[in-house]
């Protein structure tokens, strides 16, 4: 369970030579990606969106400007005026905000105009294509924290038992369906029926609206890549505050993907789990979990495993 400060783990090919960028949004990720950049010998411009990023990155970032959610037109500006030609975007923008509190300047506006679909994807790939355009890269946002990657396995001292299995079969067979629709990454399991399903609120306020609705009934939770996931963007983590809010909703169980889920402080985050007794277990992303006699499952879905949130 490595740190990302711990030694020389990152790849080749990000310390080629060059100008590099953030595009900074919330929680702890721009700062890992800074912090393992820097071990790199890379200082990067970092462009924070002052609705989403932490004003403490102002302390760690020698080169920093805010720019508002709308204001693709000046943060390309800048990202030509710091001479970047890659940049990684890291840090959740929530979905809420992309779409119903900023103010678009005009090419932002023009941009999702048209697109022929309003979601996240749509956008955040729009303005990768932009960016590329103005001669800037945007590249997989995990360049820098691979050990943050987990291999298929089982994470925990405690591996999921039977009751936990079924449900994560069941879950990981709902997930994949939901995020192809590209409406979440999670749904919440309860004896093989979707309690929640994610949409624009999280992971963390699904597997809270799971635990009202089922009124203490033990969860499992299931969190998986979208179908081709983008590493660009959007890629999806877990950090110690879903495994607190876990173990307060009653959740027992976690299921990820591996390989395309990243674990924020993933030595607190394993040993949070192992003393709250969540079984964490990372599967290959196309992997299907056996059903508690070791069968597949059957992909039967009745009414009740049907019904999200």
């Amino acid at each position: 369970m490595a740190d990302p400060s711990e030694g020389n783990m990152f790849p080749a090919s990000a310390a080629i030579p060059g100008e590099w960028g953030l595009i900074a949004g919330n929680g702890r990720f721009p700062f890992l990606v800074l912090e393992a950049a820097r071990s790199q010998g890379i200082e990067m411009a970092v462009i924070a969106l002052r609705e989403e990023a932490s004003p403490e990155l102002e302390a760690i970032a020698k080169r920093l400007h805010w720019v508002s959610l709308g204001e693709l037109s000046r943060a390309l500006d800048l990202l030509h005026q710091e001479g970047v030609t890659r940049a990684v975007m890291a840090g959740q923008v929530k979905h809420t905000k992309i779409f119903s509190a900023i103010r678009p300047d005009w090419k932002l506006a023009k941009l999702i105009f048209s697109l022929p679909r309003k979601n996240t994807d749509s956008l955040i790939g729009a303005v990768a294509r932009v960016l590329a355009e103005e001669g800037i890269q945007l590249v997989d946002s995990t360049t820098f924290l691979k050990p943050l990657l987990p291999e298929p396995g089982v994470l925990t001292r405690r591996a999921p038992d039977s009751r936990e299995s079924a449900d994560i079969a069941y879950g990981r067979e709902i997930a994949r369906h939901v995020a192809g629709l590209d409406l979440g990454q999670t749904v919440v399991i309860s004896d093989r029926a979707c309690v929640a399903v994610e949409a624009m609120e999280g992971t963390d306020e699904t597997i809270e609206r799971a635990a009202r609705l089922v009124a203490g009934k033990p969860l499992v939770v299931v969190k998986v890549a979208k179908p081709g996931q983008d590493m660009r963007f959007d890629v999806p983590v877990v950090g110690l505050r879903t495994v607190e809010i876990m173990k307060c909703s009653q959740a027992t169980a976690l299921a990820i993907d591996a390989c395309r889920t990243l674990l924020f402080d993933r030595q607190r985050l394993i040993e949070a789990a192992d003393q709250a007794g969540i079984a964490v277990q990372a599967f290959a992303p196309d992997a299907q979990p056996a059903g508690p006699s070791g069968e597949p499952p059957s992909g039967r879905a009745d009414a009740s495993g049907a019904k999200g949130g």
